[in-house]
């Protein structure tokens, strides 16, 4: 039995003997430890809804269904499905319909229902604890895990934000006729940092209005899009309907199923969730909670399928069997489509310059709001919001500022320094699934509200196949770009380490399993003895 299993047997409460007991133990998360409730910190009032109206009221079941509760659980869902969106899921997109038209639209309706299925997770190990995954990760991981652990979260949140500050950087350069430098829209974006610290003050709906905004203002610009270009329908029920993939048609298959796990959105979720008020001591409110949270995130990612369909669509129509298809990119997408569809009284580059600002934007500030939370709840951080804000905004706008200085003048390089960050991002999936997966199948931590073997078996299935799709992605990579024997062993040495690391975390959930399979049975057998 591990350091840290007999600590926590120490701490736990003491279990009865009675078989009554032991059920309502077994109903009880592991957030109700005096402990644990000591050093949680509860999110400020005004960022934390009641959507109880009688919270004296307590129920033998999970309470009726209600219209007005849902509206009031409606919010961090669409937040979520942000990552979804940013600018390196919609150059995903565009590229896609380039090089495969419409034949890739039925891997990502699966790949969108893959990335459901882990959100739901994270949200529901939030709701059913009270805690978010970093803060749990903390609590249960060794020193040196956790650091690590948070440092793999913090690269591959750097790489998105890097991804997403360019992409708001671009729309600004074309909404402003190529008048503002990339540098230059980097340094307006990274404001968004003081933007989200004032929402926070003003109360958590005020935040999910601004993303409500946001998300609107793609879905109609993309739509817009959609209606102008006229993308044939048939040939895009048959591409969500019928399964096709080609050889020519792989690296853009990879893409689209990489994009849809993102490292910090999974940590992201779980703290959201923290924004209702729900007592994980009650067992029926969790659950009413889990299931409005579970239509509420459906809803959010199906209204992102809709918007990534809308582009795909688009770029299949304008572009698919062109010599174009090969070289469009995020940087080069407005002119082509300028030069495809003309001007009028709205001209397309503007309405894509709109959309793209409207994803760049949402998504960074989401990114701000996702490494406050993973700073925090890794290394138990407590300050001021701002100072929070601001210290996760350097981290990545220092390395954005100077990616964008030494990439501003070649739209080639941007798409490479792309591909780079998508494998950097790419990369960390397993440092956020594997303690996911592993946390939200412990009964220890979930109470009642463990998964099953069932889910559990088919969200292992997911994650192993998303991690082998990225695992190809970059083998394919590395051999590519790769060259001479200094860096082939310094790569090797790197690979080495990555994948011990990996099977560290995957043994020790073995472990814990085990030692608490063995806590519960010298219990039981004590138990009896008495």
């Amino acid at each position: 039995m591990t350091d840290s299993t007999v600590s926590r047997q120490e701490n736990s409460p003491k279990r009865p003997n009675d078989s009554n007991g032991e059920f309502k133990r077994l109903l009880v998360p592991e957030t109700s430890q005096p402990e644990e409730d000591e050093l949680h910190e509860s999110p400020p009032e005004n960022q934390v809804l009641n959507v109880e109206e009688d919270r004296e009221k307590t129920y033998d079941s999970v309470p009726p269904f209600s219209w007005a509760k849902l509206w009031k659980f409606t919010g961090p869902g669409f937040l979520m499905s942000i990552a979804f969106l940013d600018p390196g899921n919609i150059e995903g997109d565009l590229q896609a319909g380039a090089v495969a038209g419409y034949s890739l639209l039925w891997l990502l309706l699966w790949a969108t229902l893959m990335g459901l299925l882990m959100q739901l997770l994270s949200a529901r190990i939030g709701v059913a604890t009270g805690r978010h995954l970093a803060e749990i990760c903390r609590s249960e991981y060794p020193s040196w895990a956790r650091i690590l652990l948070w440092f793999m979260a913090e690269v591959a949140l750097i790489g998105a934000d890097i991804q997403e500050v360019i992409g708001s950087a671009i729309a600004l350069q074309i909404l402003t006729r190529g008048f503002l430098p990339i540098w230059v829209g980097v340094i307006i974006t990274s404001f968004d940092c003081f933007l989200i610290s004032y929402l926070e003050k003003c109360g958590m709906r005020k935040l999910e209005g601004l993303f409500a905004v946001l998300i609107a203002t793609m879905a109609l610009s993309f739509a817009w899009m959609f209606n102008e270009t006229k993308p044939s329908v048939e040939e895009l029920f048959i591409g969500i309907i019928i399964p096709k993939l080609g050889s020519k048609t792989i690296r853009e298959a990879v893409g689209v199923v990489g994009c849809v796990i993102t490292p910090h959105n999974v940590f992201l979720h779980s703290a959201l969730v923290q924004s209702r008020k729900t007592d994980p001591k009650e067992i029926n409110r969790v659950q009413e909670a889990l299931n409005y949270y579970t239509i509420e995130s459906s809803a959010a990612l199906f209204v992102s399928f809709m918007i990534n369909l809308f582009v795909t669509a688009v770029f299949a129509k304008g572009f698919y069997g062109t010599k174009q298809a090969d070289s469009i990119g995020l940087v080069n997408a407005g002119h082509y489509l300028q030069e495809k569809y003309g001007g009028g009284v709205f001209p397309i580059l503007y309405i894509w310059g709109i959309g793209l600002l409207a994803a760049g934007q949402s998504s960074t500030i989401t990114g701000t709001y996702a490494g406050q939370f993973i700073m925090e709840g890794f290394l138990d951080l407590q300050m001021e919001q701002w100072l929070s804000a601001f210290i996760t905004r350097s981290f990545a706008i220092v390395p954005t500022m100077f990616v964008a200085i030494m990439f501003n003048t070649s739209e080639g390089s941007l798409d490479v320094l792309n591909e780079w960050l998508n494998i950097l991002q790419s990369m960390q999936i397993p440092f956020a699934v594997i303690p996911l997966l592993t946390m939200v199948s412990n009964e220890h931590i979930m109470g009642v509200f463990k998964i099953g073997p069932s889910l559990e078996k088919l969200a292992w299935t997911v994650a192993v196949f998303v991690m082998m799709i990225n695992g190809y992605l970059l083998l394919d990579f590395f051999m590519a770009e790769v060259e001479g024997f200094l860096v082939g062993f310094l790569v090797f040495g790197g690979v080495v380490g990555y994948i011990s690391f990996i099977i560290y975390l995957v043994s020790y959930r073995s472990s814990q399993s085990s030692s608490w399979s063995s806590l519960e049975m010298s219990e039981r057998v004590v138990s009896t003895e008495t």
